[in-house]
């Protein structure tokens, strides 16, 4: 998924690119200062890199240097270990709650007690 713009005219335009099977379609967003359009530049720069404002969560790394992809584990860890609801809801638009469950269920780093919370928030756990 990208934004891309097109000029027409004097006007610059914004467009989601999006992959539908073997296609790639782009959907209209408006006009390329749009705060609209801004604001979910701004939402697919946060689902691409570790937003600034979590840089406590990761205090032995740089942040540049993690991968979401690669390092999707570690970062779920630490989310779920010291993050705040913030940080859950920027963890939710990142990964799929499976992926989510999945490395909570391998990890050796979230506690017991964060376990049980997450398996409840999620509705996985023994009362849900």
């Amino acid at each position: 998924m990208a934004i891309i713009t097109k000029k027409v005219g004097k006007g610059r335009y914004a467009y989601l690119a999006v992959r539908e099977g073997d296609k790639v379609v782009h959907k209209y967003l408006g006009p390329a200062n749009s705060p609209y359009v801004i604001g979910k530049l701004a939402d697919l720069k946060e689902v691409k890199m570790v937003p600034e404002r979590f840089r406590t969560l990761f205090w032995d790394t740089d942040l540049a240097n993690i991968s979401l992809k690669k390092n999707a584990r570690y970062v779920i860890e630490r989310v779920l270990e010291f993050g705040s609801i913030d940080a859950v809801n920027w963890l939710q638009r990142v990964y799929t709650g499976r992926t989510i469950l999945d490395a909570m269920a391998e990890s050796a780093i979230v506690s017991d007690k964060s376990r049980n919370f997450w398996e409840m928030w999620f509705g996985t756990g023994r009362y849900a």
